[in-house]
């Protein structure tokens, strides 16, 4: 099985006021990261509105990304849905596409016992045959992971690693002390990286690392060196990405900052609303700052 470590940029969907796709805007961006020096590419995490997407539309955003990636770095695919024979579908569906592994996120409408949740991230690491990184983001689902969820799905042998986004970061050190090597921990934007690679993770899956991959990667590399003190410089310099992105639409958010770059990306999708001029101005100062 591939091992996956480093900054994946969680994806934005570009698509356009018909509702198609921008293949060539989304190809062009995920060229320009791997260039950056990314090692991985995400569509469908929170960024990427896989909400508001159909079936079409989000097949077509992992084609392009695949694609685009030509085997440069692995792609991990979002798959979400309160059905589970829904996730598997599109889990197995990705794979025949060529993804490298899935990101299984849980949209539960009505709340749920341990046993569905671990039922339906079960049901989907069964179904293929390449790496499942669970997701869990307590802010948003109804349906939580919990550490006893977690410990028994990290015995599962295609599921290897956990996304939390819950802001917690001792609940990741539990995680790690009761799972120890059976399941890595990629941070969310809703912790500190560099806090996370300190105590044992192995990278981050966020939106932020879209519109600053480069100095993403080189905070990464700077962990990885344990070069503790320039790393913890650069991490407060990149944590007012953080802070905007937690403050606005996650989507409007990244996709303003894209647009400031040069990325057509267009809009969040209705009944999103993209920023005002003034949240715009604020998400370009900032990236003006950080050069």
């Amino acid at each position: 099985m591939p091992s996956f470590h480093g900054v994946f940029p969680y994806l934005v969907s570009p698509v356009d006021r018909d509702g198609r796709v921008k293949t060539d805007v989304l190809a062009r961006l995920a060229d320009d990261l791997i260039a950056a020096g990314v090692h991985g590419l995400t569509p469908h995490g929170s960024t990427g509105e896989f909400a508001y997407l159909d079936r079409e539309q989000r097949a077509a955003v992992v084609k392009t990304t695949i694609a685009a990636a030509a085997g440069r770095v692995p792609v991990v695919a979002g798959v979400a849905s309160s059905s589970t024979a829904d996730a598997v579908a599109q889990a197995q569906h990705y794979q025949r596409l060529g993804a490298d592994g899935i990101l299984a996120i849980l949209e539960a409408y009505f709340p749920l016992g341990d046993a569905q949740v671990e039922s339906y991230f079960r049901a989907i690491a069964d179904a293929v045959d390449i790496p499942v990184v669970i997701y869990t983001n307590p802010q948003f689902q109804r349906s939580d992971l919990t550490l006893d969820v977690i410990a028994r799905l990290s015995a599962h042998p295609r599921i290897g690693y956990i996304k939390d986004a819950s802001t917690n970061t001792g609940r990741l050190l539990s995680i790690m002390n009761r799972c120890g090597d059976s399941i890595k921990v990629f941070s969310a934007s809703a912790h500190i990286p560099a806090a996370v690679m300190l105590i044992g993770g192995v990278g981050w899956m966020a939106g932020p690392a879209c519109i600053i991959p480069r100095q993403s990667v080189e905070l990464y590399n700077l962990c990885k060196a344990a070069r503790w003190d320039e790393a913890l410089a650069l991490q407060r310099r990149l944590w007012r990405i953080n802070e905007a992105f937690a403050r606005y639409n996650l989507a409007a958010c990244i996709k303003a900052g894209l647009a400031i770059q040069g990325y057509d990306v267009g809009d969040p999708i209705a009944p999103q609303a993209p920023l005002t001029a003034d949240e715009r101005k604020a998400v370009e100062a900032v990236l003006r700052d950080l050069g």
